[in-house]
């Protein structure tokens, strides 16, 4: 219970912080934390297979570096080829490119 709590204030945080910084409500977050937790799940799972080591402990901490230079690349990227774009954008238009953003990224998990 208190560690989902902790996390959910993390999340909620994010959420706080991005709408401070930019004014608008960025709903493709979620869509990020899935695809960056679905990317460690997946590197946790082939590391083991692709190194031959057994400790499940020396995975998970290799899935979570391959996961976070996966997600920095990832923020890069959208930032690079979509964000840019809207800069002095009307709210309606950010809210949607982020709804757009989300619903892709969950298509592709």
């Amino acid at each position: 219970g208190f560690v989902v709590g902790c996390v959910f204030s993390l999340f909620v945080v994010g959420f706080v912080v991005m709408y401070s910084a930019s004014g608008v409500c960025n709903v493709g977050r979620g869509a990020l934390v899935l695809f960056a937790a679905l990317a460690m799940a997946r590197f946790a799972e082939w590391f083991p297979l692709w190194f031959g080591f057994q400790s499940q402990i020396r995975a998970n901490i290799l899935a979570f570096i391959a996961a976070m230079a996966v997600m920095i690349v990832v923020a890069w990227l959208i930032e690079r080829l979509a964000l840019s774009k809207l800069v002095n954008q009307e709210g309606i238009t950010l809210l949607m490119a982020t709804l757009a953003h989300a619903v892709e990224k969950v298509g592709d998990a």
